[in-house]
C-alpha cells in the first residue's frame, strides 16, 4: 500500500506514471544498540501509509506479546522480523524496507548496531546514498556511533543525518542537544565528515519525523522526511568522466554485437572515442541501444548496450571508458580491508577478488596497520581478526582498471572471497596503486620453460607430497627422487625441514606463519619448474588454499599432489622426532593434527595409503606414474 495521493482514485495511470519517474533515495540507520534505528525505520512506514490493515493488526498483536512500548504500538517489530531479534529486541541482519512519498522512492536499509554485526553494517551501507546516524539524547555518542560513523565516512557516504533521537526522555533539552552536536562534530571532523544536518526528534513519538514537532521550537531545521526528499543523488556523478563496466557481451544473432552494463559515471554519445581497459584497445560508440530505441545519450544512472565501429575484443569485466580520460591499469594496489569472516585474514593467502564484473586472484600482505576506531589510533597488526579494518597492499593475478574509491565507487571498491568455501570474507576500498607496479614488467627470454625441459629429455613439474608430520612423505620423496635420478631425469627435493633452516628460518608455525611458508616455496617450485627440472616438495602443507595456490601458480598440467595418508594414530605411534610428544605435553603449540588443524586433498592425483604400502612400494608406483607409465593393478 503506498502514501495517499489523489490520483489513485481519480487517474491510476497518471498515478502509476507518477511514480514510475519519482528518483529513488537508499539510505542506512545505524549506530548503537538501542538508539532507535528499527523503531524510526517502523515510524516511517507508518507515517508513509505503507502498511496494510493486516499487517498493522498484526503489529498491534505482537506489540502487546513481544513489544518493549508497555503495550503501546513497537514500530521496530515491523523491521525486526527474525524470531532472534525479536526475543532479544535487538537487530541481527540488515532488514530492507521500500517506502514512498509524494516527491521521492526510498529504499531504507536498518542494520545492526551491535559491534558483533558490524560486517552487516557494512553490507547495508556500501550501496547508500545517505546515512541517518542515531544518538540516544540520554547516552550520548558511545563507541557503535563512532565506530559506525568512521565507516560512513570510509564508504565515501556523501549525506550524512545526525538524528539525536529519545529527545523526549530528556525533556527536549536544547541544551543536551548543543552539547551532543558539539561532541560529534568534534569526532566527525576527525574522520572526514565535513558536512551533516543534525535533527532532534522522537522516533518513537513521531517528531520531527515528518511533520515539526511543537516540542522543539528552537529547532529551525528540516524533519527527517523532508530533508531526504531534497537530497541530491546521482548529479556528481554524471559530471565524472565515463566509466562503464561491461557485464555482458550481448551477440543475439550474427548481426550484432553489443557490450551491455551499467553506466557507473559520466555520459556517452555516438561518436565518442572510447578505450577498453585493461587492454588498451580503441574504437568509437557507433550506438547505444535500449530497449525503447536507440538513445543520443547515455548517463550515469542507466543500463545500456553499447556498439563499436570496430570488431575489437571486449570481454566481460573490461572497462569501458573515455579514450582522453580513461582509468588506470594495475595490479597492484593499498587498500582499505574491512575484516567480515569468522577465520582472520591470513597474509598471503590466495583471495578470489571482485571489482564490477570482474574476478581476480589476489592477495593480501600483512597489514601495514589496523585502525582502533575509538581513537583513530594506528595499531601494529599481524592479521585482520573479524570486524577489524586495516590498511594493506594487495597483489593480484592479472591487471585491472580501476579509479581510487575516493572518485568511483564502482571502481575501486572490492570484495574478497574464500576460494575454497566462496564465502565473501572481507571489503575494500582502493587507494593507488603501488609504483612497483607501474615500474616493473615481465622481460621477455630467448629461452622458455619447454626449450629446457626438452634440453634435458623431460617434463618439467612439481610434485607436492602433503600429509602429517610423521607420515612418510619426506622419506617416500627421497627414494622417488633416487629412482628418477638413476633414470637419467633432473630433479631437486624441497624438504620442509631443510627449507626452514635457510630460506625460511624467519618463520614460525602459526597460521599466517605456515601460509607464508607455502607461498615462499610455491614460488622457488614454480622457478624450477621453468629451470625444466621435476621438482619434488614434501611439506605438510596443512591448508587446502595455499595447495590450490601452488597448483594454479605452477599450472594444472605441470602439478601433481600425492597425499601421503596416515591416521593420527599411526603418525603419533611412529613419532620418529618426538614432535607429537611434545605437542601432547603443551611443549610445542601450534602442530598439526594436535592444536592445528589439517585438511587432507579432496582429489589428490596420487592417494598412497602407508598403512598398507611400504614407502618402497609408494616411491615405484609415483615414480612410474611420473615416467608416463600406469598399471591398473596398483
Amino acid at each position: 500500500m503506498a502514501h495517499q495521493s489523489d490520483l489513485i482514485a481519480q487517474d491510476i495511470d497518471a498515478y502509476l506514471k507518477a511514480h514510475e519517474v519519482k528518483s529513488l533515495l537508499r539510505f542506512l540507520t545505524c549506530g548503537s544498540v538501542d538508539d532507535g534505528k528499527s523503531t524510526l525505520i517502523g515510524r516511517l512506514l507508518y507515517d508513509s501509509k505503507m502498511i496494510f490493515e493486516d499487517q498493522l493488526a498484526a503489529l498491534e498483536a505482537d506489540s502487546k506479546r513481544v513489544g518493549t512500548q508497555g503495550g503501546e504500538i513497537d514500530f521496530a517489530l515491523l523491521v525486526d522480523g527474525l524470531a532472534a531479534e525479536r526475543e532479544q529486541g535487538i537487530t541481527i541482519d540488515v532488514a530492507y524496507r521500500f517506502f514512498s512519498t509524494d516527491k521521492r522512492k526510498f529504499i531504507v536499509a536498518d542494520t545492526p548496531g551491535h559491534e558483533q554485526y558490524t560486517r552487516n553494517m557494512v553490507t547495508g551501507a556500501s550501496t547508500a546514498d545517505a546515512a541517518v546516524i542515531l544518538i540516544d539524547a540520554r547516552r550520548g555518542v558511545l563507541t557503535q556511533t563512532r565506530r559506525h560513523s568512521y565507516l560512513v565516512s570510509l564508504l565515501g557516504i556523501r549525506h550524512v543525518v545526525l538524528a539525536i533521537n529519545k529527545m523526549d526522555l530528556v525533556d527536549w533539552s536544547k541544551e543536551r542537544f548543543d552539547e551532543i552536536l558539539a561532541e560529534y562534530r568534534g569526532f566527525a571532523e576527525q574522520i572526514g565528515i565535513k558536512d551533516f544536518t543534525a535533527i532532534p526528534m522522537s522516533a518513537l513519538r513521531g517528531d520531527n519525523i515528518t511533520e515539526p514537532s511543537a516540542n522543539s521550537p528552537w529547532h529551525q531545521g528540516p524533519t527527517l522526511m523532508s530533508h531526504l526528499e531534497t537530497i541530491e543523488v546521482d548529479d556528481y556523478l554524471r559530471a565524472d568522466p565515463f566509466r562503464m563496466p561491461v557485464q555482458w557481451v550481448n551477440r543475439p544473432n550474427l548481426d550484432f554485437r553489443g557490450f551491455s552494463g551499467f553506466v557507473a559515471s559520466g555520459s556517452v554519445a555516438p561518436g565518442d572515442r572510447l578505450k577498453v581497459l585493461p587492454s588498451g584497445r580503441e574504437s568509437t560508440v557507433a550506438r547505444i541501444v535500449t530497449q525503447d530505441g536507440d538513445l543520443p545519450r547515455a548517463v550515469a544512472g542507466q543500463s545500456i548496450t553499447i556498439t563499436l565501429a570496430d570488431e575489437i575484443d571486449v570481454s566481460r569485466g573490461d572497462v569501458l571508458a573515455h579514450a582522453e580520460a580513461a582509468p588506470a591499469v594495475a595490479d597492484q594496489f593499498e587498500a582499505t580491508l574491512v575484516w567480515m569472516d569468522d577465520d582472520a585474514m591470513l597474509p598471503g593467502r590466495p583471495y578470489l577478488m571482485k571489482l564490477g564484473a570482474r574476478a581476480v586472484g589476489a592477495s593480501v600482505s600483512e597489514p601495514k596497520w589496523k585502525v582502533n576506531v575509538n581513537t583513530m589510533e594506528h595499531l601494529a597488526a599481524k592479521r585482520l581478526e573479524l570486524n577489524e579494518i586495516g590498511v594493506c597492499n594487495l597483489s593480484l593475478d592479472a591487471p585491472i582498471a580501476f579509479d581510487p574509491y575516493s572518485e568511483n565507487h564502482d571502481l575501486g571498491g572490492f570484495i574478497l572471497v574464500d576460494r575454497i568455501s566462496n564465502r565473501t570474507v572481507g571489503a575494500g576500498m582502493l587507494h593507488f596503486a603501488l609504483r612497483r607496479s607501474q615500474n616493473i614488467h615481465w622481460q621477455a627470454l630467448s629461452v622458455d620453460k619447454a626449450a629446457r625441459a626438452s634440453q634435458k629429455s623431460q617434463q618439467a613439474r612439481v610434485v607436492w607430497f602433503t600429509g602429517l608430520s610423521g607420515a612418510g612423505k619426506s622419506t617416500i620423496a627421497d627414494l622417488v627422487e633416487k629412482r628418477l635420478h638413476a633414470n637419467g631425469r633432473h630433479t631437486y627435493l624441497l624438504d620442509g625441514d631443510n627449507v626452514r633452516h635457510g630460506l625460511n628460518k624467519d618463520l614460525g608455525f602459526t597460521d599466517a606463519d605456515r601460509v607464508e611458508n607455502i607461498r615462499r616455496v610455491a614460488e622457488i617450485a614454480r622457478l624450477m619448474v621453468d629451470a625444466g627440472l621435476i621438482v619434488l616438495v614434501s611439506f605438510i602443507s596443512p591448508f587446502r588454499a595455499e595447495r590450490r595456490m601452488a597448483r594454479e601458480l605452477v599450472g594444472e598440467s605441470e602439478f601433481m599432489e600425492v597425499f601421503v595418508d596416515t591416521p593420527l594414530a599411526v603418525a603419533e605411534e611412529r613419532d620418529v622426532k618426538g614432535l607429537y610428544k611434545k605437542a601432547r605435553a603443551g611443549e610445542l603449540k601450534n602442530f598439526t593434527g594436535i592444536d592445528s588443524p589439517y585438511e587432507p586433498p579432496e582429489n589428490a592425483e596420487i592417494r598412497i595409503d602407508t598403512t598398507t604400502m611400504t614407502p618402497e612400494e609408494a616411491a615405484e608406483f609415483i615414480a612410474f606414474r611420473l615416467d608416463g607409465g600406469f598399471d591398473p593393478g596398483i
